[in-house]
């Protein structure tokens, strides 16, 4: 495998390559990216049923406790 570094910069989400560089499309590329600190950021994912058939066994339950109603 040929390697090959490229400096560019990024304009309106995008990579420009400095050089008259032309990449054919699908060309694999690694960006590595100097003096920069990235915020992490948590994602929290819905949970997603792998069948629809089962969305049955996930219904809640309301049940009401009067025994403790008067607290």
């Amino acid at each position: 495998m040929t390697v090959i570094t490229v400096e560019g910069t990024v304009k309106r989400g995008q990579i420009r390559l400095k050089s008259d560089m032309h990449l054919p499309d699908n060309t694999k590329v690694y960006v590595v990216i100097p003096g920069i600190e990235v915020e992490q950021v948590a994602r929290i994912f819905s949970p997603r049923l792998r069948r629809q058939e089962q969305a049955a066994d996930f219904q809640m339950e309301v049940i009401e406790d009067c025994h403790h109603a008067g607290v």
